[in-house]
Formats: structure tokens, sequence, C-alpha cells
């Protein structure tokens, strides 16, 4: 794996800023945020978001597949546990819901530790938009990545997950929680 030369990416922390951030943060971290920084980036533009729509065959914005994705990743999950986990407003949570419900991607069913409360689950429309989705997403990822070793893919993988876990246990630390790190 190589990895890009400081050239290529624009250094976000500048001057004095440049100065105090290094002597607190690795250079390794600060590599990996521009790193990330790009990823999300290049993933987020709108004509990345189209092409993939595009050659998935489906129409949805990117919103919809977030929510789409979510799902699909889980068990049947409560509105507002769905907007929990993409730490976003309920209500935006609900529109989405609506739409996708009304293009039959999504239904309602029962929660079963509360039959007051309703589970949004993916119809077999919707489990097929997002398998489309992610098999056009592979695709350009597989392109990208194919002169990787199955071991770097298997590390790259690994600490990934790794990573995001990582993240999610210390979400929160910057406003002062829990700091302590986690180990897998």
């Amino acid at each position: 794996m190589s990895t890009p030369s400081p050239a290529h990416t624009p250094d976000p922390l500048s001057g004095a800023a440049s100065a105090s951030a290094s002597a607190s943060v690795s250079d390794e971290v600060i590599e990996i945020e521009r790193a990330l920084n790009r990823i999300v980036y290049l993933t987020g533009r709108v004509r990345q978001h189209d092409r993939l729509m595009a050659l998935a065959g489906v129409s949805l914005d990117r919103a919809a597949v977030a929510l789409l994705r979510q799902i699909s990743d889980s068990e049947p999950l409560r509105p507002g546990e769905l907007a929990a986990r993409l730490a976003v407003e309920a209500s935006h949570v609900t529109r989405q819901v609506q739409q996708l419900e009304k293009g039959g991607y999504v239904t309602r069913v029962p929660d079963p530790d509360d039959r007051r409360a309703q589970r949004i689950q993916l119809t077999p429309a919707g489990q097929d938009a997002i398998d489309r989705i992610r098999i056009a997403s592979c695709r350009g990822m597989e392109l990208a990545l194919s002169h990787w070793s199955p071991e770097e893919l298997r590390q790259l993988s690994t600490l990934f997950h790794r990573m995001v876990d990582d993240f999610l246990h210390t979400e929160g630390t910057l406003e002062g929680e829990d700091t302590s790190p986690r180990r897998a």
C-alpha cells in the first residue's frame, strides 16, 4: 500500500494551528484524518452518487440510500433508532421512511417488544435496490483496489472495522465523557 504524499493533499492545519496540533497529535493520525476526509469527499459528491445510481439502475437520493443501507445492515428498527444510528433528527427519518414506503422500498412492522410501536423493514424491492447499489459500489472499489494483495485487503477491512468500532465507542469523548480506549 502506498500513502499519498502530503503535497497531493491540502493541509487542513496551517500556521500556529498546525504547530500546536502537531505537538499533540501524531503525524500518523493527521494523515489518517486527511485520507478519511478525502474518502468522504470523493464518495459524497453528487456526481459520484448519480453515477452509482445509474450503474445500479436505482433512482434514490443519498439520504434514502443511507437509510436503506442502515436497515439492510440490521434487523428492523424503530424510526428513532434509525435516526440515532444515522445521527440525524427523527423528523428527517420519518420523512424519508414515508417516501421509501410510497416507493415500495420499506414497510412498517409491529415491534415484537412493544406492539404499540413499529419498526421499519425492507421490502423485497428495497432489498433488491440495496443489493444493486452495493454491487455497483463494490465493482468500483474492486477496480480501485485491484492491485492490492488479498492480505492487504484483509488488513484494511479489519482495521476499518476496528476504527469504526472505536469511533462508536469513543463517541462524545470530545465533550468530556469517558476517554478510555477500547481494545478488541
